[in-house]
């Protein structure tokens, strides 16, 4: 058996080599190459996990992931672990259910299914929301700070180093609100096709941290204590994960939760952690535009329609 430690580096050589056969081709073209072979990846591990938790990128994500990690390694007794992923805590207990925590941003290019998510009908799939302009928001730091130059292209972000003020990134067709909502939508118009389906609310979350956490563990087949909801939620604080985030090693010694620059705190993973503070950022009229865009655009099955 491959060791996680050995899977990431033998990963990313499957990946180069695939890709670096076409270097000649135009960089559209040799990008589109790479998100079919990461979809490929990913397909792969949809068809092979226990359980899916899917969400759009700066979505609340990495705070979940901490929870759930937490709790799994308490519950099943695993000392020193690293962070949830795949099947990595599935291979040192196979009581452990592997899942499979993905941003769905790649599966799609690879089986061609754009408009449906007939790629998880089969699939146990907990999708986890946020309010598309503070998801829009939070990647704007993201581009701006964190985001590796390869990343940005492959994401189709604007180039690194253009002048795109908050206001016209989040409205962009390609990469703001419009794509995240076009992202929501496809899952709620597909949901009577989903087998097995939950969503959480990153927005509840941040309200009832511990009821939200059991639901979602409970979906994911377990059983947790009162004990162990309340430790996990602990872990994940926002205090707690600023440290985790400031000292930048242990668990997320990969880089998963480290600032791009601990001297900007623009640049950290953990910002702000703030509902509904993208309003900050725009001024009256700016605000009306997006709200108006969410209001007509988004399905209202997530509920963040304004009144």
């Amino acid at each position: 058996m491959i060791t996680g430690l050995l899977q990431t580096p033998i990963k990313k050589l499957k990946r180069f080599v695939a890709t670096s056969s076409v270097f000649f081709l135009p960089k559209a073209q040799r990008l589109q190459r790479e998100r079919k072979h990461r979809g490929k990846e990913q397909l792969s591990k949809l068809r092979r996990a226990d359980y899916t938790v899917a969400s759009y990128g700066n979505s609340g994500r990495t705070w979940f992931r901490v929870m759930l990690s937490r709790y799994f390694a308490r519950h099943y007794q695993l000392a020193d672990p690293g962070v949830l992923n795949f099947d990595n805590f599935h291979r040192r207990n196979p009581a452990v259910p592997k899942i499979f925590i993905t941003h769905d941003n790649f599966i799609k290019d690879y089986t061609g299914n754009i408009d449906t998510k007939a790629d998880f009908y089969d699939s146990r799939t907990l999708l986890l929301v946020r309010n598309p302009a503070d998801v829009s928001v939070s990647q704007y730091f993201q581009w701006q700070h964190r985001m590796k130059l390869h990343k940005v292209a492959l994401n189709r972000f604007p180039p690194r180093g253009t002048e795109v003020s908050p206001f016209e990134f989040v409205m962009r067709e390609e990469s703001g609100i419009p794509k995240i909502i076009e992202f929501l939508n496809v899952w709620a118009d597909d949901i009577d096709n989903l087998a097995s389906f939950a969503f959480l609310r990153y927005e509840d979350l941040r309200t009832d941290a511990a009821g939200e956490l059991d639901r979602a563990l409970r979906f994911l087949g377990e059983d947790p204590t009162a004990e162990e909801i309340t430790d996990a939620v602990q872990y994940g604080s926002i205090e707690n994960m600023r440290v985790l985030e400031q000292n930048a090693g242990g668990w997320f010694s990969g880089g998963r939760l480290a600032p791009g620059d601990k001297s900007n705190p623009d640049s950290y993973k953990v910002r702000r952690a703030k509902v509904g503070g993208w309003r900050d950022y725009f001024n009256d009229c700016e605000v009306a535009e997006i709200e108006a865009l969410i209001n007509a655009k988004l399905s209202p099955l997530f509920g963040y329609q304004s009144g």
